[in-house]
């Protein structure tokens, strides 16, 4: 295989960054992969005198460390890194070669504070835009302390061991020939399962916040800002920045950017609020909210933080059917993000419940891949934009069935059926499928606020014209209140007025 001239490009600025020498130890076989491994190797090692190879024995081939000379770094790449994973390639690089990561010093402290071996393994497909941030979470966490150990399977490459493994999402992780994590995680939230939680003891010196947002998504960064711009005390309570937006492909509503992606989106928004002085708290999760002199938001570590305002951008999740098997075939057959599982039903038949926008988009993207498609609407008529309807008409793998109301997902041990009820006739039907992709909306992420805010018959939080809820000092903003449309740009938006709405609670009091 041979790089085109863009990536070569790139990749000469990154390799003139190496800090030290560095080893590629390979273990490759004679078979074509192992060949397209050496040929990518060996291309890479041909644009930098201080890259060599070195033949290796693992227990995958074909897969290869990084390491400098006589110095195991614990981070391996079974397969080939291309597609997302590329950026984990270069980072991994630098990394081994001495180039600090950007990471807290106080995640680093944490991390470099665990004892025993820890030995992770993450399968990926090069399509997932989640699974690079696993990869580099865990690449980082092996470079920064020798017990710790990371290798990136590609799913590709080796079909055999994802489908020994029943691995039917990704990225999947094991840690310790165990299944560890699934899904989209944060270099906090992993270090968290790995090693526990944060103390809330580190939370203990923290000062009266003026303002503290509740929430990393479009709404919390955007009322973080806006508050920090009014030189007040700002803080946030993140659990992952980025919210929801991060499972968002392709945006091209955002006004005055034609197109972008959720993932990139996010890290800018992410960098400008780290212009200001916004104490970001990640990995942790909001679980109380009470008023008494102050606002008072207990975290689930048990401390709690005091501030003369809050605002809520908590945000939403996709919603769930609630029928038998879905939560029994999570993972092993019932996904939600076509992007990063669609690779894994190549060739499968799938159904895709929910003929929305996102439903569309979702069975025209899985049509490319798998045998068939079924997608299954609960109303008399897609809701999609006609646009997308005119398109998925042109697909001969897609079949539409409406009037169907999903009664059951069932298997072994993943997902070999699913039972809808035709809500004309009340016939009963199975379709043969080994995915169900389930994309009919989002509910907001507001079940620790009942009995402490108004919600509204949706569980949304309500608010008025400036934020306000009915709680004093307390506002909210983005998809977890009862804004008319859940958009980004209207949650930024809402983002905003929280915050300048929280400033004028401020200086009345």
């Amino acid at each position: 295989m041979a790089l085109d001239n863009g990536i070569k490009e790139q990749l000469k600025q990154y390799l003139a960054m190496l800090e030290s020498e560095i080893v590629f130890a390979a273990s490759l076989g004679t078979d074509d992969a192992s060949q397209k491994v050496r040929d990518f190797l060996e291309e890479i090692a041909e644009m930098s005198e201080r890259i060599t190879i070195e033949e290796a024995t693992a227990d995958r081939t074909p897969s290869f460390t990084i390491m400098q000379p006589g110095i195991d770094s614990g981070i391996a790449f079974a397969g080939l890194p291309l597609g997302h994973e590329f950026t984990s390639f270069i980072l991994a690089l630098l990394q081994v070669s001495g180039r600090a990561p950007k990471v807290e010093q106080a995640i680093q402290d944490r991390i470099k504070q665990i004892s025993q071996p820890l030995h992770f393994e993450t399968y990926v497909s090069l399509t997932c835009h989640n699974c690079p941030d696993v990869v580099q979470a865990l690449n980082i966490m092996a470079v920064l302390n020798p017990n710790i150990s990371h290798t990136m399977i590609e799913g590709g490459m080796f079909k055999a061991e994802v489908d020994a493994k029943k691995i039917m999402a990704v990225p999947t992780v094991f840690l310790n020939g165990e299944e560890f994590a699934s899904g989209r995680q944060t270099i906090e939230q992993l270090l968290e399962q790995a090693a526990g939680p944060t103390s809330k003891d580190s939370f203990a010196d923290k000062d009266l916040f003026d303002v503290l947002v509740v929430g990393g998504g479009p709404a919390g960064a955007s009322a973080a800002v806006y508050a920090a711009r009014k030189g007040i005390n700002t803080g946030m309570v993140v659990e992952t920045f980025g919210g929801q937006v991060m499972e968002t492909l392709g945006i091209e509503n955002m006004i005055g950017t034609p197109y972008t992606e959720g993932l990139k989106l996010m890290r800018q928004v992410e960098e400008h609020v780290n212009e200001y002085n916004v104490d970001v708290m990640k990995g942790q999760r909001a679980k109380d909210i009470r008023k008494n002199e102050f606002v008072e938001v207990e975290l689930e570590n048990g401390a709690v933080l005091k501030t003369k305002t809050a605002i809520l951008a908590t945000g939403a999740r996709w919603r769930n059917i609630n029928v038998p098997g879905e939560q029994e075939f999570k993972n092993k057959g019932v996904a939600y993000c076509p992007h990063c599982d669609g690779p894994l039903f190549a060739g499968k038949e799938v159904a895709v419940i929910g003929g929305g926008n996102s439903g569309i988009e979702a069975a025209i993207d899985l049509a490319g891949m798998a045998k068939h498609v079924y997608v299954l609407e609960f109303l008399p008529e897609l809701k999609a934009d006609l646009v997308l309807q005119k398109r998925l008409a042109t697909l001969e793998n897609v079949t539409v069935i409406t009037n169907a109301a999903t009664k059951e997902i069932a298997g072994s041990d993943h997902v070999e059926q699913l039972t809808y009820v035709d809500r004309q006739t009340n016939r009963e039907a199975t379709l043969a499928v080994e995915g169900v992709f389930i994309l009919i909306g989002l509910m907001p992420n507001t079940e620790w606020l009942k009995d402490r805010v108004a919600l509204n018959e949706r569980n949304e939080i309500i608010v008025d014209k400036h934020g306000t809820t009915d709680l004093a000092g307390v506002f909210a903003a983005g998809d977890c209140t009862d804004s008319a449309y859940k958009q980004i740009i209207i949650s930024m938006g809402s983002g905003a007025t929280a915050a300048l709405g929280a400033f004028d609670y401020l200086i009345r009091q």
